[in-house]
């Protein structure tokens, strides 16, 4: 297994729109003994607070939601692209009906007070810092947002998390 090196957040320069729209991302909470995790491709990176930030979008009826809104921390994960499969199978499949981890092969660890895999190129740890529920009167182009996203209008959860650290192997390709 390759180790993780820390990196300086205000020196990490990377393609953000497409690692997070081609490459996609885990969000992952809980404890080894316990955790979940999803895919996204919604999500992003700012400075908020002076501090470095994430934002996640997550649905009500994801499984994921519940780790995230029990636990103070979570992890955020990039793959390189041989790790397709198993990001797909984790956004299409629930961790209430199968084990992701034991499917897709993915091996979680323990990442400072949160989880992680190994196989991941790039790992954010992120500190709940604000959350709040996307508001349908909020929506300003209701036409098209509406019905290309929200036909069943399960808004969106929104989450901001400051960033505490961030790991990433060497040997990476997702740049």
């Amino acid at each position: 297994m390759e180790e993780f090196k820390e990196i300086d957040l205000f020196k990490l320069s990377f393609p953000v729109f497409r690692l997070i729209n081609n490459n996609w991302m885990l969000i992952t909470a809980g404890n080894l003994e316990s955790h979940n995790t999803m895919t996204a491709s919604w999500g992003g990176f700012l400075i908020l607070w002076h501090s470095p930030m994430a934002a996640i979008f997550i649905r009500p009826q994801r499984h994921t939601k519940k780790f995230i809104d029990k636990e103070k921390f979570f992890t955020l994960s990039f793959f390189e692209e041989e790790y397709k499969d198993a990001l797909t199978f984790c956004g299409r499949n629930s961790g209430r009906d199968v084990n992701k981890d034991k499917e897709t092969n993915l091996t979680p660890f323990s990442f400072e007070t949160s989880v992680a895999y190994n196989e991941a190129s790039l790992i954010f740890l992120c500190e709940k810092a604000y959350q709040t529920t996307m508001q349908e009167n909020n929506i300003l182009n209701k036409e098209t947002i509406i019905k290309n996203f929200y036909p069943e209008k399960d808004y969106h959860e929104i989450y901001f998390a400051k960033i505490v650290k961030a790991k990433i192997k060497e040997s990476t390709n997702l740049f």
